[in-house]
């Protein structure tokens, strides 16, 4: 089994545009700032509305990020990286 260095769950509510934007949003962070320490799970809330208790979800889109602890939450389309970055406490990868 994979270790990965950060999980991140984003909830959605159906292919709306936000959802859409967060999600590729959180996509390009993740390449940019974490490639290969990360691993993404997208639950629709639509599809498995269930899953909203656990991580007591109130407003989609809804990142949380799992691993590492303590666990973190980030709501909105994640349109501002820096505030995604902070809130996730991602530090950027120095350039070379």
């Amino acid at each position: 089994m994979e270790e990965y260095k950060y999980e991140l769950r984003l909830y959605v509510a159906g292919k709306t545009a936000k959802s859409v934007t967060a999600l590729n949003n959180l996509k390009r962070y993740c390449e940019e700032h974490l490639k290969g320490q990360y691993k993404i799970e997208v639950i629709d809330l639509l599809v498995q509305p269930q899953l909203a208790e656990g991580d007591q979800i109130f407003a989609i889109p809804t990142l949380v990020r799992k691993v590492p602890e303590p666990i973190r939450k980030i709501i909105g389309d994640l349109s501002n990286e820096e505030k995604v970055l902070v809130g996730l406490d991602i530090r950027p990868v120095p350039a070379n």
